[in-house]
């Protein structure tokens, strides 16, 4: 006896609407971080180690206080060169860039993504309260993107 083609009832899907998604569940925790004190060269080898471009510049209580780069330090290189002077025994403090634009932990992922679609950055230091708890990156946000995108982007 031949089987006759049967469709069930269809299963119900549930539409699956999204927490409001916070830099903070996206940011990276484990960070490497400098302290003003430190040798740039120390920093060069640890970017090279780490596979990083640049990281947060925190003091002694762990305050964020700066950011160095590589790009703080190609242009230090350049100078070095031009002037023939060593760069190589100074310290994070002498590159370091003060001025630090960061992001606040509870930020939702679509402004942090707003944030940095209006700039060059491809990173923010994450604070709470004022203190360094982590770090997003450009990718972060892309990577949060890519999961979601079977979900609504009606993040509320």
């Amino acid at each position: 006896m031949p089987v006759k083609s049967f469709q069930g009832e269809r299963a119900q899907k549930k539409r699956v609407t999204p927490n409001k998604l916070t830099v903070s569940d996206i940011m990276t925790i484990q960070l490497v971080v400098f302290t003003p004190e430190q040798i740039i060269h120390d920093v060069m080898k640890a970017f090279i180690k780490h596979r990083i471009s640049g990281g947060p510049v925190v003091d002694g209580k762990g305050n964020l206080v700066g950011v160095i780069s590589e790009a703080d330090c190609m242009k230090e290189i350049s100078d070095s060169r031009y002037f023939n002077m060593p760069i190589l025994d100074k310290s994070v403090g002498h590159f370091m860039t003060e001025k630090v634009e960061t992001i606040e932990s509870t930020m939702s992922v679509f402004d942090a993504a707003a944030m940095f679609s209006k700039s060059s950055r491809r990173r923010y230091p994450v604070l709470e309260k004022g203190r360094l708890v982590g770090q997003v990156s450009r990718k972060d946000i892309v990577i949060a993107a890519l999961n979601m995108k079977s979900q609504t982007w009606n993040a509320r």
